[in-house]
C-alpha cells in the first residue's frame, strides 16, 4: 500500500506560538497557569499541556484573582478583556496574529461608520471574540442565503471580514453575493484567510489527484481540519477525519491502493506519525511525500515571555 503526505500539514505558526506560550508561562514557575478555552483544538494537545500543569478553563470565574491566564490562539471579546483587567489576571494573549489583525480591522471600519458583516460559523470561538470586538453593528452571516436574508437597504454602507480558517472557494462566493447585493461594499477579499488555511486546502487537492482515499488528521470541533476532509469529498474521493490512530476504520481502505494524509493545522506531527504506524501495522507501506509549499513563517511571542527568555 503507498501512503502519500501533503505538503503542507499540521501546525501552522500561530498554533506554535499558542503552544510555546503555554509552555514557557508553565516554565516560568511561578504559580498555576490557566487558560481560557483549548488553547487550540486539538484534544491530545490540550491532554499534553494538562499534564505538564496548565489548567484550562471556560470562564474566568474558574480563575483566581491574580493568577496568570492566557487566551487561546482563536481571540477574546473585549468584554472578556475588561473582566480579566478587573480581576488583575496575568494575561498571556495567544491570540492568533492572523485573528486580531481581523479584529482590528473589523474596528476600523466600525469607526468610518460602516455596518460589518462577518463570514463564518456561529458558534465558534473565533467568531464569539470578533463579534465581541466590534462596537458597532455587525452582522454574521455563513453564505450566499444568510447574505440575502440580512434586514438591511441595499444602500447601507458595508466592509465585510471573515474568520481565518474558511475555505477560500466558499468564502469568495459569500463575498460576491455581499457585493451583488449592497451598493457600497469594502472589504479585504481573501486575504484575512491565513496562509495555513490556504497551502493546507491547496495542497490537499493536489493530493487528491493521486490518492484513492484521504484521511485527515484533526479534531472534530476543528474548522480548518473539517474542511480539508469536506474538499478530499468534493474532488471525489473517498475522506475521513480523524483525531488519532484509533479512529482509523480499516474498511475504508479494503481495495485501495494509494492512501493520503494530511493534518490540520492544529494537529501535531506525531499524531500523522501514529496514524502512519497503524496503517503499516495492517499492510507494508511505501510512503513518499508530494512537494509543496514550505512554511518559514513564525510569529514573535509576548514581549513578557520574550524578556524572561
Amino acid at each position: 500500500m503507498k501512503v502519500i503526505l501533503a505538503q503542507p500539514r499540521g501546525f501552522c505558526a500561530g498554533v506554535v506560538r499558542a503552544i510555546d506560550i503555554v509552555e514557557r508561562a508553565l516554565a516560568r514557575r511561578d504559580g498555576p497557569v490557566y487558560v481560557r478555552h483549548e488553547i487550540v483544538h486539538n484534544r491530545h494537545v490540550v491532554e499534553d499541556l494538562k499534564a505538564k500543569g496548565a489548567r484550562f478553563v471556560e470562564e474566568l470565574d474558574d480563575v483566581p484573582s491574580g493568577a496568570v491566564t492566557i487566551f487561546s490562539a482563536h481571540g477574546v471579546s473585549r468584554a472578556v478583556e475588561a473582566e480579566a483587567k478587573a480581576r488583575r489576571l496575568n494575561v498571556l494573549d495567544a491570540t492568533c496574529p492572523l485573528v486580531a489583525k481581523v479584529h482590528h480591522e473589523g474596528d476600523r471600519y466600525s469607526v468610518l461608520g460602516r455596518t460589518i458583516i462577518l463570514i463564518g460559523h456561529a458558534g465558534h470561538p473565533e467568531i464569539e471574540g470578533t463579534l465581541g470586538r466590534i462596537s458597532g453593528p455587525v452582522y454574521l452571516v455563513e453564505d450566499r442565503e444568510d447574505v440575502e436574508k440580512l434586514d438591511l437597504p441595499d444602500d447601507t454602507p458595508i466592509a465585510y471580514i471573515t474568520q481565518t480558517t474558511l475555505s477560500v472557494d466558499d468564502t469568495r462566493a459569500t463575498i460576491e453575493a455581499v457585493k451583488g447585493r449592497f451598493s457600497n461594499v469594502i472589504g479585504p477579499e481573501t486575504r484575512d484567510i491565513c496562509y495555513a488555511t490556504q497551502n493546507r486546502q491547496t495542497a490537499v487537492r493536489d493530493l487528491c489527484r493521486h490518492v484513492d482515499v484521504l484521511l485527515v488528521v484533526g479534531a472534530s470541533n476543528s474548522s480548518n481540519s473539517n474542511r480539508l476532509r469536506e474538499i478530499g469529498a468534493e474532488c471525489g474521493v473517498p475522506s475521513y477525519l480523524v483525531a488519532d490512530a484509533s479512529q482509523i476504520d480499516p474498511e475504508w481502505l479494503a481495495g485501495k491502493d494509494t492512501i493520503g494524509v494530511t493534518a490540520g493545522a492544529s494537529a501535531p506531527d506525531v499524531l500523522v506519525e501514529d496514524v502512519i504506524a497503524e496503517l503499516a501495522r495492517l499492510e507494508p507501506l511505501e510512503i513518499k511525500a508530494l512537494q509543496g509549499v514550505e512554511e518559514k513563517i513564525t510569529f514573535r511571542l509576548p514581549p513578557e515571555l520574550l524578556e524572561a527568555s
